[in-house]
């Protein structure tokens, strides 16, 4: 059986796990990588400030060590190779490219500069190569990062932190050097719901009371809960979010301590309108209070409730959710996001495309944790193994991996093996050493392949 896997973030690494550990299957899984670098997320999203949570990246070692599992890194599936020229070597083609860009929040002056989105923000400071030349202007006071998610608190946070804390991460070199220059002061976090409805973790919320260069302050009235959100925590009787509400009481009733920043958390507020200067940036954000109602399903949402304010940032990050990008050769539902599926296999005109297939946030939208993809690639896997037991699968005109190798290097020379990435990871980690980092990235596909040649000259 030959699997090809589209994306190596944790979407395809659990997808090619759950194909190579089948003892009753004979399987090799080729994965396909449009950087040379693997892990998606875990590298250019996790925060740099939280390398444990990178761990993970040890299980997909093991992955790649298993019998049967090529890399393909630097190789772009829609420009170097389609999706009908893999039908020629592979049986089943997997995407698993996730949710590659920010939604908008629709307002009037978005598009001004100084508007960003917060995903840009992130692959810049964790050294994405498509991101490294892009430009914050830090020099600012101010700052507005719109939502209350774990990315919206990881972007605050890295914002709030001072230089002696990043300089022990993996934060990008020219990240960290901009960050020393950053005249911020202030930073707002806006959540159009309340408090009991956040999305952000206690984890998150709580490591942001222990900043050592920001006060974070809570304001009391907005953390009370309306009738309708009491009744809610109430009946869930969900104790993590009840110790969620106990910290952010905790937060509200801490004194400042005079520390250079201030993160403010504030809920039930959303931004309506950027205002621009006559030069086209952000000169302030106007909000609106809102109140939370109950829709026909019982869901509460926010609704304006008439009341304005104008908060004078002069940069601003919207976090507000991540939206999945068209793929060449397969159809897209716009609206959601993602590609349309049952199970995992990919329906065009609700008819199952034979031998492809999605998993992960292309598959079901940007919800979860990184331990969610793995029971994702379960059912997308359990589907095609029933589609291979009623042979509904792809006939390919060169199954041998051998020719699809051969194929692959003929559109890209300049492809990276999982070996090369090993050696890539050695020279990071060793540039790290030196400077008690975890490792210092190579931020540009030119320096990685660079530094790849440089040692295959050396030996």
């Amino acid at each position: 059986m030959r699997v090809a896997v589209v994306g190596s973030g944790p979407a395809g690494f659990f997808t090619a796990q759950h194909f190579l550990k089948k003892p009753d299957l004979v399987a090799t899984v080729d994965l396909y990588e449009r950087l040379p670098t693997p892990f998606g997320l875990v590298r250019f999203g996790v925060a740099p400030d939280h390398e444990e949570i990178k761990s993970v990246t040890r299980q997909f070692d093991k992955v790649a060590a298993r019998p049967g599992f090529r890399f393909f890194g630097n190789v772009d599936v829609g420009s170097h190779v389609t999706l009908d020229e893999l039908r020629r070597y592979y049986h089943m083609i997997c995407y698993t490219t996730g949710a590659q860009t920010d939604r908008q929040m629709g307002i009037p002056g978005e598009e001004l500069a100084r508007s960003h989105a917060a995903t840009e923000f992130v692959a810049w400071y964790n050294g994405h190569p498509e991101y490294r030349e892009c430009q914050f202007d830090l020099s600012v006071e101010r700052v507005a990062v719109v939502g209350v998610g774990n990315v919206a608190v990881d972007v605050a946070r890295i914002l709030c932190r001072t230089a002696e804390e990043l300089s022990t991460t993996d934060i990008a070199d020219y990240a960290l050097a901009a960050l020393r220059r950053s005249r911020i002061k202030e930073v707002y976090m806006l959540g159009r719901r309340g408090p009991a409805q956040a999305a952000f973790t206690n984890a998150e919320v709580k490591e942001l009371g222990e900043l050592a260069g920001a006060d974070v302050r809570v304001l009391e009235d907005e953390i009370a809960l309306d009738p309708l959100s009491r009744a809610e925590v109430e009946q869930s009787g969900d104790r993590k979010l009840q110790r969620k509400l106990d910290i952010l009481r905790e937060l509200a009733a801490r004194p400042p301590e005079g520390k250079p920043r201030t993160l403010t958390l504030r809920f039930l507020t959303s931004p309506v309108e950027m205002v621009g200067n006559e030069a086209g940036q952000v000169v302030g954000l106007r909000a609106v209070r809102n109140r939370l109602v109950a829709d026909e399903t019982g869901r509460l949402r926010a609704v304006p409730a008439d009341q304005f304010e104008l908060l004078p940032v002069g940069l601003v990050f919207r976090s507000v959710g991540y939206h999945g990008v068209p793929l060449p050769g397969l159809p897209f539902d716009q609206r959601h996001g993602v590609v349309p599926n049952e199970r995992g296999r990919v329906l065009s005109n609700d008819v199952p495309m034979p031998g492809v297939y999605v998993s992960g946030w292309i598959k079901r939208g940007p919800t979860g944790v990184i331990g969610t993809n793995k029971r994702d690639a379960a059912e997308t896997v359990g589907a095609m193994l029933e589609d291979l037991a009623l042979g509904t699968v792809l006939s390919p005109a060169h199954p041998q991996p051998e020719a699809c190798e051969s194929f692959v290097r003929q559109r890209q020379p300049a492809v990276v093996t999982y070996a090369e990435w090993e050696r890539i990871n050695q020279l990071e980690a060793a540039q790290g050493e030196s400077q008690g980092r975890p490792r210092v990235k190579f931020t540009s596909t030119k320096e990685m392949l660079a530094a790849l040649h440089g040692e295959a000259r050396n030996r």
